[in-house]
């Protein structure tokens, strides 16, 4: 073979960009290019694993949407999504239309309605990585040196330099033609964290629900997975299965569920309803890199709301075990986002998601108004990156709580809040208190048995109501304008 040919690129034949002004047409035309490009991939991969170094280098491209206005449209002023703020070209690269095709309808069919021109639907620019192409083919691609030739020399590789939060973070991100980009995340971008949710919850995307419940122990996905068998049992409340890891999916209430020899890193579980209106739970576990991790994966999938259920240090001598805090601030020490989101940036609490909070705490507790006062406090939490922070020298650590007034420390909040912000992705908080360690109630075995048998419960109920409450609300209502920034990407 000569020593140039993986210079020679070979790539499938497609058809030239088309127009379309339906939005189901045009993410049809999607699945076929996606469709086309990633069975390219596949067959020449799999040639090249059972035959040896290719003759030439293979290449597929990810598939792309496009839009170009020259007009300033008049779009409804409550709308924080569905539209480009001014005229020029806009695009974004796709991955699995099939995963997203809901999604991807809904805001086709928001770009046409609004501007009145066609989207186009062709190949982008952007190839796509083989390790990508292949994985829901079943197919694994063998680590380094593993194969007989060098991977990179025949095939396009995961690229860093397209895998980024640019978009996000509104940092000015172009395409290489200089179209602006219409979507949040880049599809080599959404590609890389669907792979990461498959490794680190050991269940498939596609499993995953717009509402998304995050805890940080172990108790309330036994409560979770009691209720999803209760809720199974009824009919009337519309939900059709549950999935635990490894892709294990009972709809018999009865069924047993074997437990996994290896658990996974931050498991999932979902209570699936029809048009993923059902409730994914995530036990993330202990510690900000944690909730960063969970949360920059799981946007991906462009949920309509995430909210945090765990325990809490309640910093009050009023509060008892047991209590309620609904947070409305929080105080970022968990450094986790300082280099994606300034430490100076406002959390500001969402008014829709802490309604849904609060009328849910009234509802399973039966106490409202003044009463609801006794269990339950609004206040800052304060999130730190330390879970021993009691055994340094508290003067600066105590001094900094009661200067923001909290009220509750965790280590896990104000990650998942400040991601929702950074992410457009609707937030809310409600924890529990479970020690009190500046009034010497710390959180040691034994001492939380009573608490955790008849809180955990309740408390994963509300977080249950609360998403209830939020599925029947419009979604426009929901995905509130105070976390668009000045140039926003038109999809969701």
């Amino acid at each position: 073979m000569p020593s140039d040919a993986h210079h020679r690129i070979q790539s499938p034949k497609v058809s030239a960009p088309e127009p379309f002004t339906d939005a189901e047409a045009a993410v049809a035309r999607l699945k076929e290019l996606y469709d086309e490009a990633t069975g390219y991939l596949c067959e020449r991969f799999a040639e090249a694993i059972a035959q040896g170094a290719p003759e030439s280098r293979f290449r597929a491209y990810y598939p792309e949407v496009r839009l170009t206005t020259t007009s300033y449209s008049a779009v409804d002023s409550r709308l924080s999504f569905g539209h480009v703020s001014q005229p020029g070209t806009y695009a974004a690269t796709i991955t699995r239309p099939d995963l997203f095709e809901r999604y991807l309808i809904q805001q086709i069919g928001l770009l046409l309605e609004n501007h009145g021109t066609a989207v186009v639907i062709g190949p982008s620019t952007t190839p796509i990585p083989v390790h990508f192409a292949v994985a829901n083919a079943g197919i694994t691609v063998p680590q380094e040196g593993a194969a007989s030739f060098v991977l990179r020399d025949f095939f396009d590789v995961p690229d860093l330099a397209s895998t980024n939060d640019d978009i996000v973070n509104g940092l000015g991100f172009l395409y290489e033609d200089g179209a602006a980009p219409l979507a949040p995340f880049t599809a080599q971008r959404v590609d890389y964290s669907l792979a990461r949710l498959a490794h680190y919850t050991a269940t498939s995307a596609s499993h995953f629900q717009n509402h998304v419940l995050f805890t940080n122990y172990q108790f309330y996905v036994d409560e979770f997975e009691a209720f999803a068998r209760a809720a199974l049992s009824d009919p009337e409340l519309g939900y059709t299965s549950f999935v635990t890891t490894g892709d294990l999916e009972i709809t018999d209430p009865k069924a047993e569920i074997p437990i996994p020899a290896k658990m996974p890193q931050m498991p999932a579980y979902h209570l699936k309803r029809k048009n993923g209106q059902g409730i994914t739970l995530v036990n993330i576990g202990v510690g900000p890199s944690n909730a960063k991790t969970a949360t920059d994966h799981i946007a991906v999938l462009r949920p309509h709301a995430w909210l945090m259920v765990g325990h809490c240090a309640g910093l009050r001598n009023s509060q008892r075990l047991g209590d309620f805090v609904l947070a409305h601030a929080y105080l970022r020490e968990d450094k986790v986002l300082d280099d994606d989101l300034p430490i100076w940036v406002p959390i500001p609490p969402l008014a829709e998601i802490q309604v849904a909070l609060e009328s849910a705490v009234a509802q399973v507790t039966e106490l409202e108004g003044y009463e609801l006062k006794r269990i339950m406090r609004t206040g800052t939490v304060a999130s730190l990156d330390n879970r021993n922070w009691e055994l340094r020298d508290q003067t600066g650590p105590v001094q900094r709580l009661s200067q923001s007034r909290a009220v509750a420390l965790d280590m896990e909040s104000a990650t998942i809040a400040a991601n929702g912000f950074r992410f457009r992705v609707p937030y809310g908080t409600l924890l529990c208190v479970s020690d009190k360690p500046l009034h010497g109630e710390l959180k040691l075995p034994g001492m939380a048995s009573d608490f955790y048998k008849t809180q955990v419960s309740r408390h994963l109920m509300i977080g249950i109501r609360a998403m209830e409450y939020l599925r029947e609300m419009p979604l426009a209502r929901i995905h509130s304008r105070k976390l668009r920034s000045f140039e926003e990407t038109a999809f969701l």
